[in-house]
């Protein structure tokens, strides 16, 4: 008798767990990016990575798709004698990606607080409190530099932060998010990362990633790992192939012509 009033009792707590799961419900959000390995061969100009997946209702979202973090050291131009425009020395920009793309399904501001954005590096702002900067003498002297920093990333469509542009899915179960990237051909080699992040009371409250990889491959593999291992090879064969090149357009060019 003692067992079988156990072994209701257990059956109680497995109903009532299953009923009214610990912690509310179970999210269920998801990510999945439609081109994993980005090839860039010959034809390549650019391409466009889509991500997809599932989010609970009643949630707005954020992707995110960035690069690894890395130190670039950028030219700093200013006017010599007055008037004329000249390289005046370096910038040094730390911890920061190469590559950064933040969609938001509402204003930024409107949705995440901004300990929350700091946290997980949503935004320019976010960006930039990480970020370092040298030489600068004060903040103000940062904050100009990061601006022009970014300024020339997103002429470079390296960089971009705006808000909509997803699309959903009723007859998905829970709920189909989708939207689009226009990945550009600048983009270098290497791996990228696509967060999305469930938002909720101004708070993450769920993030899912997937993977991106972009890889030479063919001639245009064969040809950057020359110009990396062999750069003697490679100049004199860049110079051969200009000078059949120029050899060639004074061959159709020069056919029928004779001096006037």
């Amino acid at each position: 008798m003692k067992s079988l009033k156990t072994a209701i009792i257990a059956s109680l707590f497995v109903i009532a767990g299953l009923t009214f799961p610990v912690g509310g419900a179970q999210a269920s959000l998801t990510a999945r990016a439609n081109h994993d390995h980005i090839k860039i061969d010959f034809f390549y100009n650019g391409s466009e990575v889509s991500v997809r997946g599932i989010q609970d209702p009643g949630v707005d979202l954020i992707v995110k798709l960035t690069s690894p973090d890395s130190n670039q050291d950028l030219k700093k131009k200013g006017k010599v004698s007055g008037f004329l425009w000249m390289n005046v020395g370096e910038i040094k920009f730390d911890n920061v990606p190469n590559l950064y793309f933040a969609q938001s399904s509402k204003k930024v501001d409107e949705i995440l607080s901004k300990d929350e954005q700091d946290k997980y590096l949503v935004g320019y702002e976010a960006l930039a409190k990480r970020a370092g900067v040298s030489p600068v003498a004060s903040p103000e002297e940062k904050a100009k530099w990061f601006d022009e920093f970014v300024k020339l990333k997103e002429s470079n469509k390296l960089y971009f932060v705006t808000d909509g542009g997803f699309t959903t899915n009723p007859d998905e179960p829970g709920k189909g998010y989708y939207m689009k990237f226009q990945w550009p051909y600048q983009a270098p080699p290497g791996d990228y990362l696509v967060t999305v992040y469930a938002v909720k009371g101004g708070k993450v409250i769920e993030q899912a990633t997937s993977k991106v990889n972009v890889e030479q491959v063919g001639a245009v593999k064969t040809l950057a790992d020359m110009a990396r291992k062999n750069g003697a090879i490679y100049g004199g064969l860049s110079v051969l192939v200009a000078i059949l090149a120029g050899f060639g357009v004074g061959l159709v060019f020069g056919k029928g012509g004779g001096a006037h």
